[in-house]
């Protein structure tokens, strides 16, 4: 008899591209991200945000704040307010749109002022 544990959390590794988590993160930097773990208030996130909202041919992969958790889904905002897409223009994400979890950038290992 096999016994189900569950979903196994995965780790992997994130690449940011683009402005809109400035000044945070940068255009470049790796992040160390869990999938298959619960998004967290106050944290980073790797998102999807489906094409047919944005009314792009693709689905966009992007890494967001996490700022609540509503009946409707995750609230997802950009740290840079003049770059980007978040809940603002798109309204919240359900969890299957919510990938992972950030827990660490790993490069660059310092910012330069």
């Amino acid at each position: 008899m096999r016994q189900h544990i569950g979903p196994v959390a995965r780790w992997g590794l994130a690449v940011v591209r683009g402005r809109s988590m400035q000044p945070t993160l940068h255009d470049g930097d790796v992040l160390l991200v869990r999938y298959g773990v619960p998004a967290r208030v106050g944290g980073l996130a790797v998102v999807r945000f489906p094409a047919a909202r944005l009314q792009r041919p693709v689905d966009v992969v992007a890494v967001k704040r996490v700022t609540a958790r509503s009946p409707d889904g995750w609230w997802v905002e950009r740290d840079n307010p003049a770059e980007g897409v978040d809940s603002w223009l798109v309204g919240a994400l359900s969890d299957d749109q919510v990938l992972a979890r950030v827990l660490v950038r790993v490069w660059p290992l310092r910012r330069r002022s």
